[in-house]
């Protein structure tokens, strides 16, 4: 083994989540895999093939960056969308390589502008509107400056998509908010058909919304996080469950993150561990020493609270987890050995670690775990 740790990607269980995922929305609407983040951690030249032939043919991505490593990594041509950043100079290239984006100001309407006419192709823009996220979209306001743009370079443009980003549907506080998101949103849209600016695509729905809102599916979902093996928040798995008499979880995880142990330390009764002295040991121990650390994405927060699998049992992270390693306890795992295989996230004999772990035992959120995996962890696709 070259590199200190790796990753598998399941194909069966993509293929199972998308699965699931289509089941619960009507055949009309297309599902878009959102792979920002570099593909939530799984890599977007690994995840973004094995989606595409698991019957993925669109794809959200963030900036131009990740479009630009999706068009080299996609085997056919899929739809493409970039949902955030385009730097104007970059413009060209995306409405040449037709390219779908979000548009949610009067600034980047008019670089979409000037790009189709230097390339003469049209820019495929989604209008996202300003809905109570508070975050990018056209307030009321500034959309009635869009309409006269779109009505104005109709040569130009082509309303490819109207669409707006809901603000917490994973969560049951947001119930009212999410619902006057939606009444804006329908209103909205009412005032833009109105105008005789009609979208091919309506658009609002995340993972969370798809399961808590049925009514949000609309032209399209934009799924993340559950694609991958992970609900939004137990919340919306809760939710999923008491409405549906098998009570197994239909998601299965992608990912597995697997490491070796790189040697063995026997620690006396009474001596610190680690750095500092955040962990004293209260017997005589044998320790595994994991080439694994925060560096790698394995946080610094887990330090005396991570556990591990090693010879199908779990081993406590013990002292303050390095840039490049940690020690784990094998005290009661006395046939551990030096090359044995490590799991930190996946599963061995009968032991599983799950993403959700990780946010149990830190402030980690299930998201912010895997986008954390660095780009240089290896990553292949396994059946």
């Amino acid at each position: 083994m070259l590199h200190t740790s790796y990753l598998e990607l399941s194909k069966s269980a993509l293929q199972n989540n998308i699965q699931f995922l289509k089941q619960q929305i009507a055949p009309q609407v297309q599902l878009s895999s959102v792979i920002k983040g570099n593909a939530y951690g799984h890599g977007i030249e690994q995840f973004a093939p094995l989606a595409q032939e698991c019957g993925i043919n669109h794809f959200s991505v963030f900036s131009t960056d990740e479009a630009h490593r999706l068009l080299q990594a996609l085997p056919q041509r899929a739809t493409i969308m970039i949902l955030g950043f385009i730097d104007e100079a970059a413009m060209e290239w995306v409405v040449a390589n037709e390219i779908e984006f979000f548009v949610f100001d009067v600034e980047r309407l008019a670089e979409a502008i000037e790009a189709a006419k230097k390339t003469g192709k049209k820019a495929k823009v989604h209008l996202e509107l300003e809905t109570g996220m508070n975050r990018s979209g056209f307030d009321r306001t500034n959309l009635v400056h869009a309409q006269a743009m779109l009505r104005n370079n109709k040569e130009h443009l082509l309303l490819q998509g109207v669409c707006t980003h809901l603000a917490g549907a994973e969560s049951l506080q947001n119930h009212e908010r999410v619902l006057r998101q939606q009444e804006i949103f329908a209103k909205a849209l009412q005032r833009l058909r109105g105008q005789g600016h009609a979208p091919n695509q309506r658009h609002v729905a995340c993972s969370a919304a798809m399961i808590s809102y049925p009514e949000s599916h609309l032209d399209m979902v934009r799924v993340g996080i559950m694609q991958y093996g992970l609900w939004p928040s137990p919340e919306t798995y809760r939710q999923f469950i008491g409405q549906h008499e098998d009570k197994v979880d239909p998601l299965q995880r992608v990912i597995s993150w697997k490491s070796r142990v790189m040697g063995l330390k026997h620690v006396p009764q009474g001596e610190y561990i680690g750095y500092g002295t955040s962990f004293q040991a209260p017997r005589d121990m044998n320790l595994a020493l994991i080439p694994v650390g925060y560096s790698c994405g394995y946080s610094r927060s887990l330090s005396n609270q991570g556990q591990v699998l090693v010879r199908g049992h779990r081993a406590s992270v013990v002292g303050i987890v390095n840039m490049n390693m940690m020690m784990v306890d094998v005290t009661n795992i006395p046939e551990a050995g030096r090359g044995d295989e490590v799991i930190l996230l996946g599963k061995q004999g009968d032991e599983v670690i799950t993403v959700a772990s990780f946010g149990e035992l830190s402030t980690q959120l299930n998201y912010e775990l895997l986008t954390r995996l660095p780009l240089t962890i290896p990553r292949y696709v396994v059946e």
